[in-house]
């Protein structure tokens, strides 16, 4: 049969060859591309699993930003509520504090003050008034007047005054004081809160007055040595 490609037939053989094995090819290449579904059904190696396309949705892209907002929104609001709880904690914690300080300072302002120490004068008088509310507070009996007369016969108000003459002082425990004790006496009949010093004028008067309430039922009952 003779060629209608132009210029086929001065070819030489091997060139002719040539130029049909192109053509198929060619032809191969077509049929491949017009149904590559039954060249791959009619293939034993041919690969039979199809590749899904990979397509981007917009609807799906919003959808992915939207959630990611919300969720973005959430954990602030999340966040806030923590920040304005503890703020309100702190407040209320403040507050509470400022109460109890207030309370405090008015608990503070609202105790009485102690009341000021008494004063006395530093003479008889002054001693035997001190005394006698020591007295009235231990509750042992004494008065003023019966105090002050046995002071003046005793001592004339001589809180130093000391008897080395009598029959005490001839023993060695001379009479010493305002109402002239004795050592061992003025320590077992001492008055708790006064001084233990024997010529201490308001821990004499005190102690003689507890030995004189023992022993003759108030300092009021004296009138003489006793």
């Amino acid at each position: 049969m003779r060629s209608t490609i132009s210029g086929y037939t001065r070819l030489p053989k091997i060139h002719k060859l040539s130029v049909a094995g192109i053509a198929a090819t060619g032809a191969a290449v077509v049929a491949v591309a017009v149904a590559p579904n039954a060249f791959a059904a009619g293939t034993a190696s041919a690969p039979t699993a199809a590749v899904k396309p990979v397509a981007w949705s917009t609807k799906a892209s919003g959808e992915t930003q939207q959630d990611a907002l919300e969720q973005h929104t959430a954990a602030a609001v999340t966040a806030a509520k923590a920040d304005a709880g503890k703020a309100s904690a702190d407040k209320e914690r403040a507050e509470k504090q400022a109460a109890n300080r207030s309370t405090e300072r008015k608990a503070i302002e609202a105790k009485p003050a102690a009341p000021a120490k008494k004063a006395y004068a530093n003479d008889v008088d002054g001693w035997i008034s001190e005394a006698l509310d020591i007295l009235r507070a231990k509750g042992i009996p004494a008065s003023y007047d019966g105090i002050k007369r046995n002071v003046m016969r005793e001592s004339t108000g001589n809180p130093r005054a000391i008897n080395d003459w009598d029959v005490n002082a001839v023993n060695g425990v001379p009479s010493k004081g305002l109402l002239q004790m004795i050592d061992p006496t003025f320590k077992a009949y001492h008055v708790e809160g006064t001084s233990w010093d024997i010529y201490d004028p308001v821990a004499n008067i005190t102690a003689a007055c507890n030995y004189a309430a023992d022993k003759y039922g108030s300092m009021d009952n004296v009138n003489s040595a006793y």
